[in-house]
């Protein structure tokens, strides 16, 4: 009995141990792996979380570095289109960018590539004037830019003036005026300050709680590099890539702590897993030394099997969840059962208070109260009960809660309810600020569109009248050529200069000048019709594209309303205005329209409208382009006679009127054309005028001049003096006296001839100055063809010439005029009053040199006594001088 009873003990205590020591292995593995899976999902949370940074932070990346290149693209819009721009008017562009909220440091523009203008200078002086070809270390980056046509973003790299930056390169093309060939301008350089980027994209802020890196696939000029924080590739990081204009960066990140620090949570998750292994295992123990009494215990066994089951459900619901408050509601008697997380939660002290419904609505914050005590009511009904609500506690402080609950109901009634509560303020901020970065990036999307919109129209449009620029008619044009204008195959450009607009400018101010060119534009709109395409295309030019379709007639009228609206008289400041305009027309048909070739016609007829007088319209035809090819062809054959010095002088000997003694001679330009003609100054001076080349022949004849003054001296020809023209461009030059002081000239060798009716009036100081040092030099100075131009007396007196040559128009009348002859007997002694010698040309006959020489004239030159001729045919004549042959 006793060996059966000690045998049973041990079955007892064996059938005791056995169950306990399984439940125990299997709670360890239980709760083993429900660790495992706590520690992975707070893993996962974290990673979660560091994605959702690093994200944010990738966006403004790529949202800021995206905004600094566009603000520059359109820079190097205007510049493509501006490609004589100055430096005001590239620090006034650039300042427009930098008003702009963005990264950028500094903005250099290198035509040609020599950098020659920058914003902001200050800093950056020493870079006006580099040449990119000059530094390798720059000069790799601006080449892949020359090659590739595409911007080449660099860095981040060391600068000079400190800190580090992003260095893009954009090149700059023009437009060639044919066909689509682009002509390369430039390089503009723009640097991006990588620190204010770092900031303003929120890495900054983000390094205080992750290890942030930063890869980029053109950091430093190698592909790959890390160029920003630690080495976190053995960390198993977070990673996102940054889409940059030339190449990626990669991000990753990491928490400082590392990925296995486990939370607060976690630590309650594992010590509830214990708690609930240990209520658990404890039953069986206890169980096992009760198993002999389990018969008398049966009642008891089975009242503490649903109590086991309440606390399984209870733990497997925390298991479930993290940080979270339980609550139970009794239905029956109204009571609730919260533990001291949800105490917290709701503000209320952990002291075992019973709670009630009437305290979890008094803490709801008053906008959410219906909407919550509604959804719980109706979702009771249902069996499940979901609320996401807010509180507010008695400090002010709102924070967001989520409440989950079902119905207990073991007995087929339901007799309470069972929930949890978490806070989930931090995630509701989250989402908050997830929203308004997404607000705020769409709203810098909205910013950077409206500024392309604005740089567009910009590009397009003059800034000034608001019309249409010169980029913007070429496109018109081209469109033109494609489809004709206004649906019609027929198409006309009127281009337009103002007349007087220079003076308006010159003695209002650009003030009135601006004011000028709005009006302008006005008249322009309100005249022209609806359809008609309206552009400014430089200074006081502007163009009107219409249709053709009521023909030249048509055409004229519009011209005709236009000249007349610009007559009127505009007042500006208490000043009357008056200027008017000139137009040239021409036409094309498509599609044999030649854009180019229709500015060019339009502009040789607007030259030829200001040719006429002004304020009239002219017609392009084929003999207006006939007469401007001439003129090209003589402009041509100009400039080629100045480099091979085929413009000679011809001498016009003159002679004293009462000994009839050569006592000096003209010299009269002649070009010598490559036939051999020669041709006299009618053939070519109005095109050297428009060609500015006048003072240049000026020269040519001086010096040759000079050159036979030596020759005649030393060959004892008595010629004592010469007189050349001087070309009013000459005499506005600033150096023309050191010029002269250069030729050595010997003092009463040479005498300036100026004509009277451009210089004798002439108010300019430079005239006034250069004329007073020329006498210094013992030059004289002589009025030729007087009595044809407007001098007054006055300044006749002022100037104090040596000699007066009366003009032929003068002299040939007084054979048979009387009044001529008074006329000129007057001038003579108004010149005899001054002590000037009196010239006079023209004299044809012989009767003609005796009455000027009885009216008093002093020395006489015309045909009477011998015509224009060359350096050596002079040399015969006063060898061979025979004055009765002669005359």
């Amino acid at each position: 009995m006793v060996q059966n009873k000690g045998s049973r003990t041990r079955e007892w205590r064996r059938a005791s141990f056995v169950p306990a020591l399984l439940v125990m292995t299997v709670v360890a593995i239980a709760g083993f792996v429900l660790d495992r899976q706590a520690e992975s999902l707070s893993g996962e949370r974290m990673r979660a979380a560091v994605t959702s940074q690093v994200s944010v932070i990738r966006a403004r990346l790529e949202g800021n570095v995206a905004s600094n290149v566009q603000l520059v693209r359109g820079l190097v819009s205007v510049l493509a289109t501006e490609p004589d721009m100055d430096v005001e008017r590239f620090n006034a562009l650039a300042s427009n960018i930098f008003r702009e909220r963005s990264q950028l440091r500094s903005v250099a523009a290198a035509p040609d590539l020599v950098v020659s203008m920058s914003y902001p200078l200050r800093g950056n002086e020493a870079a006006i004037g580099l040449d990119y070809r000059d530094f390798p270390n720059q000069w790799n980056a601006v080449r892949r830019a020359m090659e590739t046509g595409r911007l080449v973003l660099a860095g981040p790299l060391d600068l000079v003036q400190g800190g580090q930056g992003l260095i893009g390169r954009f090149p700059v093309y023009l437009n060639a005026e044919t066909g689509s060939e682009r002509l390369f301008w430039g390089v503009v350089s723009a640097v991006i300050d990588v620190d204010k980027l770092y900031a303003d994209s929120g890495i900054t802020r983000a390094a205080s709680q992750l290890d942030l890196a930063i890869i980029g696939h053109d950091g430093r000029g190698n592909a790959g590099q890390r160029f920003f924080g630690p080495d976190l590739v053995a960390r198993n990081p977070v990673s996102a890539y940054v889409a940059l204009p030339n190449g990626t960066w990669q991000i990753m990140a990491a928490p400082k702590e590392g990925w296995h620090t486990a939370p607060v949570e976690l630590w309650l998750t594992r010590g509830a897993i214990i708690f609930g292994g240990s209520l658990i295992i404890l039953p069986f123990w206890i169980g096992g030394g009760m198993f002999r009494q389990r018969f008398h215990y049966i009642e008891r066994l089975r009242q503490r099997e649903v109590e086991l089951m309440q606390q399984t459900q209870r733990l497997n619901l925390a298991l479930e969840t993290s940080k979270v408050g339980l609550w139970e509601l009794d239905l029956e008697t109204g009571e609730e059962t919260w533990d001291a997380r949800t105490n917290e939660i709701y503000g209320l002290p952990a002291d075992g208070t019973t709670r009630t419904h009437d305290h979890w609505q008094k803490v709801v914050h008053p906008e959410d109260q219906a909407r919550a005590d509604r959804e719980f009511r109706e979702s009771i009904i249902k069996g499940r009960y979901t609320s996401d609500y807010r509180v507010l506690l008695a400090d002010g402080t709102v924070r967001h809660i989520r409440s989950i609950a079902v119905l207990q109901d073991p007995d087929g009634a339901a007799r309470s309810v069972m929930g949890v509560n978490w806070d989930v303020t931090a995630d509701v901020a989250l989402n908050d600020d997830l929203r308004r970065a997404k607000a705020l990036t769409e709203a810098r999307n909205s910013e950077l569109e409206a500024a392309k919109e604005r740089i567009e129209h910009n590009a397009l449009h003059d800034s000034l009248t608001g019309l249409p620029n010169r980029r913007y008619l070429d496109e018109a044009l081209r469109q033109c050529a494609e489809k004709g204008f206004a649906g019609l195959g027929t198409v006309a450009l009127l281009h337009i200069d103002l007349d007087r607009f220079k003076q308006i400018n010159d003695t209002l101010g650009h003030a009135a000048g601006d004011a000028m060119l709005i009006h302008a534009s006005k008249v322009l709109r309100s005249t022209c019709r609806d359809t008609d395409f309206v552009a400014r295309i430089g200074g006081d030019e502007f163009v009107v594209l219409s249709s053709n379709s009521f023909g030249e007639e048509g055409l004229a009228r519009l011209a005709s309303r236009l000249v007349e609206a610009m007559r009127k008289p505009v007042i500006h400041e208490g000043h009357e205005c008056r200027f008017g305009i000139s137009v040239g027309i021409a036409t094309a048909t498509v599609p044999e329209i030649d854009v180019k070739q229709l500015l060019i016609n339009a502009d040789i007829a607007l030259y030829r409208a200001k040719d006429r007088g002004r304020n009239r319209y002219e017609f392009f035809s084929s003999a207006l382009q006939a007469e401007v090819v001439t003129t090209k062809r003589i402009a041509d054959e100009i400039l080629a006679g100045l480099e091979l010095n085929a413009f000679v002088p011809f001498y016009q000997p003159q002679f004293c009127a009462k000994t009839h003694e050569v006592v000096g001679v003209e010299a009269l330009a002649r070009w010598k054309l490559p036939s051999g003609i020669m041709r006299g100054p009618d053939a070519f001076m109005a095109v050297a005028e428009e060609l500015s080349v006048v003072a240049a022949i000026d020269r040519m004849i001086l010096e040759q001049v000079l050159v036979d003054l030596e020759y005649w001296k030393g060959a004892e020809l008595g010629v004592p003096r010469a007189s050349v023209n001087v070309s009013q461009r000459r005499l506005h030059d600033e150096g023309l006296v050191e010029s002269l002081r250069e030729l050595d000239i010997e003092p009463g060798r040479i005498a300036f001839e100026l004509v009277e009716s451009i210089y004798l009036d002439e108010s300019d100081g430079i005239v006034g100055w250069n004329i007073d040092q020329i006498k210094e030099l013992g030059i004289d100075v002589e009025i030729d063809d007087f009595g044809t131009g407007y001098a007054s007396i006055v300044s006749l007196q002022n100037l104090r010439p040596k000699r007066l040559k009366i003009d032929r128009q003068l002299v040939d009348p007084i054979l048979h005029e009387p009044g001529q002859r008074r006329l000129v007997s007057s001038i003579v002694d108004i010149g005899k009053a001054m002590d000037i010698e009196i010239i006079a040309e023209g004299v044809e006959t012989m009767e003609h040199a005796d009455i000027l020489r009885d009216l008093g004239c002093d020395i006489l030159q015309g045909y009477a006594f011998a015509r224009p001729m060359a350096r050596e045919d002079l040399g015969v004549f006063m060898r061979t001088r025979n004055l009765p042959c002669a005359s």
